[in-house]
Order: structure tokens, then C-alpha cells, then sequence
């Protein structure tokens, strides 16, 4: 049987011994487990049949010498066979250590089941004594613990794990105990601070303390006062402050920590969270920087800037377009209408609005920039002209995120180029009737002298018929010579005509298209300036015209620039349409206004006759000339729903004139 400690196992005779011998093996192999018993000398005395098959050794297999010395000598034993190699050394001298010296044996390694398997098992020996104190044999039981030495060591590799994830993650995690004394950095921490939670420990100085004096000093009182409430409420600890390096450098970090409870609600520890947001703190302070002198920057330039959504609402107004308006940008959310709609009623002229929402809506649809010059609504009321330019900001993708705009307050420049165009015109006319003073004079001078002849015969052969008798022969002379004179007057007349009348070797082909378009963009300007809007329509496939190109030009200006003069006084849609189409074997060019119309549609072409104020009255009429010297037609019509038009042909063919 086996002993408890301090024991000893006596007999008393034969018989009594056989008895108890039976007993103790029935009880021993009653037990959970492998039990067994050997000599003083290691040799197996017993094993239970469940041990003798569970690795299909018997006790003679079990006690075979597998070595000439004995097992104590350092021989070894069948039962080696049953034991893995890599456990067997230790195991045979930790059993050897034991039967030399009487020390209970406690040992595990890994056994060789029938099935091929190494089980783990756990071997617990102890001896039995005789009256004498002397060892008379070694009681034991092997028990497998293959499970729990399994679950030991995925417990000891998921530690391992964890420990090596803890010490691997770029961040610095460190515990605190329930006081807030540290007490765990992992690597990352330790090798930034140059210190281990350990290393910490100094007289008079607690922990905690000793981790906040690595605090920059600007923030240590606020860290230690976030920390302290945190400890005493149980609150999220979270801040941003400054570390010192273990070289001394002082970096940003953005650190957390949770408290841990137990289920009583207690907090047990305290887990937090470093993160290195030096670059990060650097960064944001240089986009800041930037940001602060982009702004300023913005609001020094000599302009009116803003930004739209992608659907054109205002979204943001630099200082002085605030300033100039007069208003904010929520101030024109208004219920039902937009604040896009509301912005532009209040600030463009009424005049404008119509051509501004136009060409905004026709950007906005098709992402093409938008430029335009119109007259914007200062915050004192009066309006001033502007030039606005707004193009599309885009995404990666090529889909429009804002519309980022200027104005430019051109209202000066303005003036000054109606002051020059004002000039120009006054130094125009008056250039002009100086030519015409001079050509007058010049006409005058040519046929007086004609005229004069025509006038003193006249009066001879008026004497010539007077006389008694008269004189028909001298007053025949004096008729011949009146004829010849007044020839004359008219070829000096026909000869300035013909000043006015282009030689038909100077004209080319040309395309009317061409032209219009050449005479459209010299006066593109001035439509914007006065918020009138070109419309231009020209038939595809029209022919060649033989055309001198400068003339043509210049009665198309001379047309358009009419049209433009009668819409000054215009409130609603101003338009300037241009067509152009075949019809039979001409061109037909149509320019039609939205002004007050014509009332004197035939005069109009008259020499000298004019409606405008300041008008001399022979546009129209060179118009009208140059346009027959073309071989076509010049008229007036009334356009529809209002206005006027001025429709003039030209002949696809032309001869030419000797």
C-alpha cells in the first residue's frame, strides 16, 4: 500500500502481508489513471493492466535491460521505449536523483500510446519504508494531461501572442492601477520614455509622479488635473499633450484611457492609448499657417472673390464682396426661392438679370466657365459695373465640387471707354463734316464754275431772242454752249459719285459668315457692356460672295451699332438677332432689334435725315449706297413681337461693271 508522508509500512508475518498486498492492488487498480510500483532498484514490480495496455508493454517489456549497467548506474530499461526521446534524459535522472535519495518524484513527459500517439502524462512517486527506516519500494500513478498541457501551451502561445501584438502596435499602451500608479509600458513606451514601468521607482517619489515629470511643463498641471478627475469620477481620460523623448525632445502625443470594472462596478485597473501625433500637430499647425495667409492673402486682393456648390449656392463671400453688398450669405435664404435666386435679384441690375441668369444657368449645366461684364448693386445702392469670371473646380473624377469666382470693379475702366468711344464719335462727326465741309467746297468750286457758264449764256441768249429781230443764229450758239456746260456740272457730279462707289476689281469671294462674324466680334464688347445679348444664324452651305469686305463690314457695324442705340432705353430682353439665308439668288441678312421701331421707314435712307439727336443722317444712306454698288437691296421692316429690322440682299453672281 502507499504510506502518507512520514509513515512507515509494517508486517507481521507472511500471511498478513499476502492480504494486504491483495487489497492494496484491487484499491490501486480501482484508481483513476496508470498505477504501477517498482523496486528500491527501479525495477517494475506492478502496473496495472489498463497501463500495460495503454502502451502495449508488459513488465518483463517494461523491465528488459536495454544496457549491460543497472537503471542506477545510468543503464536503461525496457520503459524507456514508452517514453519520447526528448523527455527521457530528464525523466530517468530526475527517477534516479529520487531512488538515491528518497525525494518524492514529480515529473511529466510524453508517453507512447498503442494508437502512436505522445499523450502528455503527469507521473507522482513516492516510496514505502520498513521498521528500519530502509526503502522497500515506490508507489506511483501517471495520469494524462495531454489536454491540459495542449490548453497550457495555446495559452502560452496566445500570451505570447498578445505580449508580442502589445509590444508590436505603433502605439504606446500602458495600465494604471485604481490610485493611477503605472504599471505596465509595453515596449514601444519604454523605449520612448528610456524607462520601464520598474525603472520608475524612486525614494519620495511615487509613479505617477515620476510619469509626470516627463511632461512638458506647459502641460503637466492640466494633464495631472484631466488625470485626477478621470481617477476620481471614472470618466474617459482624454487630452492632447507634450512627452519628452528619452533624448530629451519633446513630441505631441493624443493619449486615451478607459477604466476596467469589476462585476461589483469597481474599477480594477486602467488601460490607455498613446498616439505619436508630433507630424501631425506640425502638420495642422503649417496647414493653419497656410490657410491664414491664403485667407489673408484672398482678402487683400484687389477684388470681389466667392465660391458656389456645384448646383451655383453661394457658399462663401471674401471680406470685401461682404463689404460691398452689404449682406451675409444666409441673409438671402428666403422660403421657397433659392438662395442662389435671391442673391442675384438683389445685387444685379435689373436690366442685366436676365442675361446673368442665363449665362449662370447655362455654366452651371454644362461646367463651361462663365465671363460676363454687368452692373452689380452696391451696399449704399448704386449700381457699378462689374467683370465677372467663374470656372469649375474638379474632383480626381472630373465632377465639379465648387465654382470658385472673381469681380472686378470696372466701373472706372468703364467710363473711360464710353468717355474715348463718346470722343471717338464727337471727333468722328467732327472730322466728318469737316470732310464734308471740304468736299462741299470742293463740289461747289467744281460746278460753280459750270453753273456760272450755264447762267451768263442763258442770260446772252435770252438777250439773243429779246433782240429785234432776234438773232437765232447767235442764240442757237449760245443754247449749244449752255448744253455743253451743263454736261460738264454733271460730269463733276458723276465723277463724285463715283468716289463713293467701290471699283468692282477690288471685290473677292468671300463667305458671309466670315464677315458677319468678323463685324459681330468688333462690337462684342460694347452688346456686353450695354447688357445686350448677339444672337447669330447662318443657313450651313452658303455660297461665295463677291463682296468688297471692309464695305460690308461696314454696313453691317453701321446696322448693328443702330440697333444697339434704339434698345438703350429698353427695360426688358435686349437682342440683337443676325441671320442669314439663300434666298432664290441672293444672300438675305436680316439685323433685327427690341427697340421702339422705325417711324419712317423710307426716309430714313434719305441724306441728311436722321432720329437721333446727335446724328448727321447719312449712315443709312452710304449703307444704301454701298449695298446697290454691290448689285442689292437695302430696306427697313418691322420686327417681331417689337423693334425693328434691317434686311439687305446681295446676288450670288455679280457682273461686272465696265
Amino acid at each position: 500500500m502507499v504510506s502518507k508522508p512520514g509513515e512507515r509500512w509494517t508486517t507481521s508475518d507472511a500471511l498478513g502481508e499476502t492480504v494486504e498486498a491483495v487489497r492494496g492492488a484491487r484499491a490501486v487498480e480501482g484508481l483513476f489513471g496508470a498505477a504501477f510500483a517498482f523496486d528500491p532498484s527501479g525495477t517494475f514490480t506492478y502496473a496495472t493492466p489498463i497501463a500495460q495496455t495503454s502502451i502495449a508493454l508488459t513488465l518483463e517489456d517494461l523491465n528488459e535491460p536495454l544496457s549491460v549497467d543497472s537503471f542506477l548506474d545510468g543503464g536503461d530499461l525496457g520503459w524507456k521505449r514508452s517514453v519520447h526521446p526528448d523527455d527521457y534524459e530528464d525523466a530517468a535522472a530526475a527517477l534516479r536523483h529520487c531512488l538515491r535519495t528518497g525525494e518524492y518524484f514529480h515529473h511529466e513527459w510524453r508517453v507512447l500510446r498503442t494508437t502512436g500517439q505522445w499523450v502528455w502524462h503527469r507521473f507522482a512517486v513516492r516510496p514505502t519504508y520498513d521498521t528500519q527506516g530502509r526503502i522497500t519500494g515506490w508507489y506511483g500513478v501517471g495520469i494524462d494531461i495531454d489536454v491540459y498541457k495542449k490548453t497550457e501551451a495555446a495559452l502560452r502561445e496566445r500570451q505570447r501572442e498578445l505580449s508580442q501584438l502589445i509590444d508590436m502596435v505603433p502605439s504606446h499602451l500602458w495600465r494604471l492601477g485604481p490610485d493611477g500608479e503605472p504599471t505596465f509600458f509595453n515596449r514601444r513606451m519604454a523605449d520612448f520614455l528610456g524607462m520601464d514601468v520598474a525603472d520608475m521607482d524612486q525614494p519620495g517619489m511615487s509613479r505617477l509622479d515620476r510619469l509626470i515629470a516627463t511632461v512638458h511643463p506647459d502641460d503637466a498641471t492640466e494633464f495631472r488635473n484631466a488625470l485626477n478627475r478621470s481617477l476620481a469620477s471614472g470618466e474617459r481620460f482624454a487630452m492632447r499633450y507634450r512627452l519628452r523623448r528619452a533624448d530629451g525632445v519633446y513630441h505631441w502625443m493624443s493619449s486615451r484611457a478607459e477604466p476596467m470594472r469589476n462585476e461589483d462596478g469597481r474599477i480594477v485597473q486602467w488601460y490607455g492609448l498613446c498616439h505619436d501625433i508630433d507630424d501631425q500637430v506640425h502638420a495642422e499647425d503649417a496647414l493653419r499657417e497656410s490657410e491664414r495667409s491664403l485667407r489673408q492673402l484672398i482678402e487683400t486682393l484687389p477684388a470681389l472673390i466667392y465660391c458656389a456648390a456645384p448646383d451655383g449656392k453661394p457658399i462663401y463671400r471674401s471680406q470685401q464682396l461682404r463689404e460691398f453688398l452689404g449682406f451675409n450669405l444666409e441673409d438671402k435664404d428666403e422660403g421657397a426661392r433659392s438662395r442662389l435666386a435671391g442673391t442675384l435679384d438683389a445685387i444685379i441690375h435689373p436690366d442685366d438679370l436676365s442675361i446673368v441668369k442665363e449665362r449662370y444657368g447655362h455654366s452651371l449645366g454644362t461646367g463651361e466657365p462663365y465671363a460676363l461684364q454687368h452692373r452689380l448693386r452696391r451696399s449704399d445702392g448704386v449700381y457699378r459695373w462689374v467683370e465677372t469670371r467663374t470656372a469649375a473646380m474638379r474632383n480626381a473624377e472630373g465632377a465639379i465640387v465648387q465654382w470658385n469666382g472673381v469681380c472686378f470693379d470696372i466701373e472706372d475702366q468703364v467710363r473711360a471707354q464710353e468717355e474715348l468711344r463718346l470722343a471717338q464719335e464727337r471727333l468722328a462727326r467732327a472730322s466728318q463734316a469737316a470732310s464734308l465741309a471740304e468736299l462741299s467746297a470742293s463740289i461747289a468750286h467744281e460746278v460753280n464754275q459750270p453753273l456760272a457758264a450755264v447762267v451768263a449764256n442763258s442770260h446772252a441768249c435770252q438777250r439773243w431772242l429779246n433782240a429785234e429781230p432776234p438773232n437765232i443764229e447767235r442764240a442757237q450758239k449760245t443754247v449749244e454752249r449752255i448744253t455743253r456746260d451743263a454736261n460738264a456740272a454733271a460730269d463733276v457730279v458723276n465723277r463724285i459719285r463715283a468716289l463713293f462707289r467701290q471699283s468692282a476689281e477690288t471685290r473677292t469671294g468671300a463667305s458671309i459668315a466670315a464677315v458677319i462674324a468678323e463685324a459681330r466680334e468688333v462690337l462684342a464688347e460694347e452688346a456686353s457692356r450695354r447688357g445686350v445679348r448677339m444672337d447669330v444664324a447662318v443657313e450651313s452651305g452658303l455660297p461665295a460672295v463677291q463682296l468688297d469686305r471692309v464695305q460690308i463690314q461696314q454696313v453691317l457695324v453701321n446696322l448693328i451699332r443702330n440697333g444697339l442705340d434704339a434698345m438703350n432705353s429698353s427695360s426688358g430682353l435686349k437682342v440683337i438677332s443676325i441671320q442669314a439665308r439663300r434666298s432664290e439668288e441672293t444672300v438675305r441678312i436680316e439685323i433685327g432689334d427690341r427697340g421702339s421701331g422705325v417711324e419712317f421707314p423710307e426716309r430714313i435712307f434719305e441724306p441728311f435725315f436722321t432720329t437721333k439727336g446727335d446724328g448727321m443722317g447719312m449712315g443709312l444712306a452710304i449703307c444704301r449706297s454701298i449695298v446697290e454698288s454691290h448689285g442689292g437691296r437695302l430696306w427697313a421692316e418691322k420686327n417681331e413681337p417689337q423693334g425693328a429690322k434691317f434686311v439687305f440682299t446681295l446676288p450670288v453672281e455679280l457682273e461686272t461693271t465696265p
